[in-house]
């Protein structure tokens, strides 16, 4: 049975799926000529892309497009001013709450994460109300991270920190590091939202708040795709993460 349709139309779950976007031009596009729409026709559902003030004209061209294109599926913002992307998320989460969405989905309008997964998370959600996120992992098959031309250094630096996170929180993920992200919203208070960081760190902070809560995070797998543009904000990612984790966990225990 499809768990996503309800005999009862008026118990039918209500979906977000939200786009954080900035500068990803032609990408955002393709980005959402993705998203399993046969799939999701008897789903309640709305899509919001959020543009975090990008400042070339394509992204804004190809967003309109998007939207011309798809027309009422697909409601559009513009942050006047670039609020990061932790304060982006948080936004399209505000809008989630405020509206009485029960669950949300997470894409980067960069299309690193493939929307044909959207269905799989969301099945996984509604088949088992105990679960709080599930997260799309890279890492499920290592083979497939580096045909999907992962770059070496995030390769072998995943590995490393993932495990540094299951060793000190006594977990079994195979990747801390993704950001394709559904979220039970009945289960995740907004307050815990608002906590997490504002900046690049923002699925670190969720990651840590929730298991530090006992919720449930589930990984499935998924095959991910990278481009030609490199972050120059690996080392620090990689170095906040690094003290976040074990920083997390002195003050969970020094507050027993």
């Amino acid at each position: 049975m499809n768990l996503l349709i309800r005999k009862n139309k008026d118990m039918k779950k209500k979906i977000l799926i939200f786009v954080v976007n900035y500068k990803a031009s032609f990408r955002i596009l393709h980005l959402i000529n993705k998203i399993p729409f046969s799939k999701l026709k008897n789903v309640n559902y709305k899509i919001l892309i959020s543009d975090d003030n990008s400042d070339d004209e394509e992204t804004t061209r190809f967003i309109n497009l998007t939207k011309k294109k798809f027309k009422s599926k697909v409601t559009l913002n513009f942050n006047k001013i670039n609020l990061g992307y932790g304060a982006n998320i948080k936004k399209c989460l505000n809008v989630a709450y405020k509206n009485h969405f029960d669950y949300a989905v997470m894409l980067h309008g960069d299309n690193q994460y493939n929307p044909k997964y959207i269905y799989n998370m969301l099945y996984a959600l509604q088949r088992n109300q105990n679960i709080s996120a599930v997260c799309g992992s890279r890492m499920y098959s290592k083979k497939s991270a580096l045909k999907g031309n992962m770059p070496i250094y995030k390769f072998l630096g995943n590995i490393f920190l993932t495990n540094l996170f299951n060793f000190i929180h006594r977990k079994s993920f195979t990747d801390c590091h993704t950001g394709y992200w559904a979220y039970n919203l009945k289960k995740i208070k907004k307050e815990l939202i608002n906590q997490c960081d504002d900046k690049f760190c923002f699925d670190i902070d969720l990651r840590i708040n929730l298991v530090n809560q006992n919720h449930i995070i589930k990984e499935i797998p998924i095959n991910t795709f990278y481009g030609t543009e490199r972050s120059s904000m690996h080392i620090i990612y990689a170095l906040r993460f690094f003290f976040k984790t074990i920083l997390s966990k002195l003050k969970n225990f020094n507050s027993k």
